[in-house]
């Protein structure tokens, strides 16, 4: 976690940041007043001004270093302004120093810099021409003070300034990457915000699919079967033969809907096998290919040995070491076997000649790769007989079950609905080609199914019409019934209001268009066209 700039700037009396800027610049100010008091007292005597008046003066004039931060334009020039009454020594580093460092234009630094060390030559060469007269042995050559005074405004100007240099843009680097952290941190919330929503979205999303999938195996089949139940007991005493064909067919729907529930349970199934054959593969490369490093640091060892040994039986030994460790690295099949073999000798070949290592590195980097690639092949051949020998069901190449509802299955979808007594009309304009997928399919197919449901559960005894219209990229189905007939009892099945809306979920699903209401004779319409390119 970063630290916002809310958290450092909080705390701090007046315009300091934190407390402990305050005590440190008060406790330079303290020194400062102290230094320019003393350094009064020597201009007070030359001047010939009151001894207290100067401590004061000089007291006042060191104690503005407390300002520094708040006003360091203000510090410097009084630090200039005491540079003729040689004090404000230590004043004029520290300010110059902050000057420098905080985010004063670079022009103003400079200007100020370069009056201090202006004012620091002129009170230096006269200080050193006064010197030289009182004292007629001393006799420096005529470059002498003109360097001296040159090094001395320089070495009391120029360091502190380049050192507030540094450390402001040191500190605005600092600034610029806490800033950017304290970006990068409200980034990373925002995409966990939005990855959990996405996550949630998915999990709604899945648990629909999976509802609508199961009302609609499970809907149909279990509304047929309580039509025929209810013929069953209508007809048990007057017509037994009926009776037993309307049992047979009730049997008949409850398989029917168990291989369908059973079909889609395996497709929700067969996800996780995938995904557990996945993180096995995972595995067994992770561990081959630690087995592959240790063999391969073994070898070398030993070819280190034989090196520094020099003799040809040392090779020799360490062959047979690498023959006797290649059948542990091995695996479990014939493909597995040839291709560990193939990377030991691999192995064993890089040790004879440097000169050869690219080579030799590639050839045993393809038979680890061969040999990963054959353990991975014989996994998904024990799947794949695994999950033959368990019953799962069979998947075509689309990745849908191979028995999954089609359009090919309306004429058997429609023939029960009329052995449950319901009169149906099945009318078919074209030929499902090889273009159509099996999503559209898939989805007509239900379409179909759920609103003859419908009819079962809302119009017992109407009459119904099916048309299906297959076109150059689009199926179009329409679905209408009669109203109820006189006197035909109602099956009284339950309706939650989900047939509906799950057929528009499947139909806009593929970027298809759906409609449905009632007809003008008091009967039902359902419309749908399903276009070929979203799926």
């Amino acid at each position: 976690m970063t630290e916002t700039g809310e958290n450092r700037t909080r705390g701090g009396p007046w315009w300091w940041e934190r407390p402990r800027s305050a005590v440190l610049d008060i406790a330079l100010g303290a020194a400062s007043a102290a230094e320019c008091a003393l350094q009064g007292q020597g201009f007070a005597r030359e001047a010939g001004v009151p001894g207290v008046l100067a401590i004061v003066l000089g007291a006042l004039a060191g104690a503005t270093l407390v300002l520094r931060r708040r006003w360091p334009i203000a510090v410097v020039l009084v630090a200039i302004a005491v540079i003729p009454a040689e004090m404000g020594t230590f004043l004029s580093v520290v300010g110059l120093y902050t000057l420098a460092a905080t985010e004063v234009p670079r022009r103003i630094t400079g200007l100020l810099a370069s009056m201090a060390a202006v004012g620091m030559l002129v009170i230096t060469t006269f200080r050193l021409e006064q010197s030289i007269g009182q004292d007629p042995e001393f006799n420096p050559s005529a470059w002498f003070v003109p360097l001296v005074t040159v090094l001395m405004s320089i070495g009391v100007t120029a360091p502190p300034v380049l050192l507030g240099l540094y450390v402001g843009a040191r500190r605005r680097l600092v600034e610029s990457l806490r800033e950017r952290a304290d970006g990068l941190e409200r980034e990373l919330s925002l995409l966990a915000d939005r990855a959990e929503e996405r996550a949630e979205w998915a999990r709604n999303e899945e648990r629909t699919r999976i509802a609508r999938e199961m009302h609609d195996v499970v809907a149909h089949r279990v509304s047929l079967m309580v039509v025929h139940a209810a013929a069953l007991q209508a007809v048990a005493l007057k017509d037994p033969e009926k009776a037993a064909r309307n049992a047979a067919l009730v049997g008949d729907m409850g398989r029917q809907a168990l291989n369908e529930l059973r079909t889609m349970l395996g497709v929700l199934r067969s996800g996780e096998a995938e995904k557990a054959e996945k993180k096995a593969e995972q595995t067994e490369q992770t561990e081959q290919t630690e087995q592959t490093e240790q063999t391969e640091q073994a070898e070398l060892r030993e070819q280190g040995a034989e090196r520094v040994a020099g003799s040809g039986p040392a090779r020799a030994g360490s062959q047979d070491g690498s023959r006797a460790a290649s059948p542990s690295a091995t695996g479990s099949g014939a493909s597995a076997d040839s291709s560990g073999s193939a990377a030991t000798a691999a192995v064993r070949s890089y040790g004879d000649d440097a000169a050869e290592a690219p080579s030799r590195l590639a050839e045993f980097a393809s038979a680890v790769a061969g040999r990963a690639s054959a353990g991975a092949a014989d996994t998904r051949k024990e799947g794949a007989r695994a999950a033959d020998e368990d019953g799962a069901p069979r998947t075509d190449r689309s990745g849908g079950p191979s028995d999954a509802p089609s359009l090919a299955q309306l004429d058997v979808l429609v023939g029960q609905s009329r052995a449950a007594g319901m009169t149906v009309e099945l009318s078919v304009e074209g030929s499902p080609d090889g273009a159509c997928p099996q999503p559209v399919q898939q989805t007509a197919y239900r379409v179909v199914q759920e609103a003859l449901t419908n009819v079962h559960k809302h119009a017992a005894g109407a009459a119904t019409r099916v048309r299906v219209a297959h076109r150059a990229a689009e199926v179009a189905l329409q679905v209408e019934n009669d109203p109820a007939a006189d006197g035909a009892a109602d099956a009284g099945l339950p309706s939650g209001g989900n047939g509906l809306v799950g057929m528009r979920e499947r139909v806009t699903a593929l970027g298809g268009g759906f409609v449905s209401g009632p007809t003008d004779a008091g009967g039902f319409r359902v419309s749908a066209i399903i276009p070929y390119a979203r799926s």
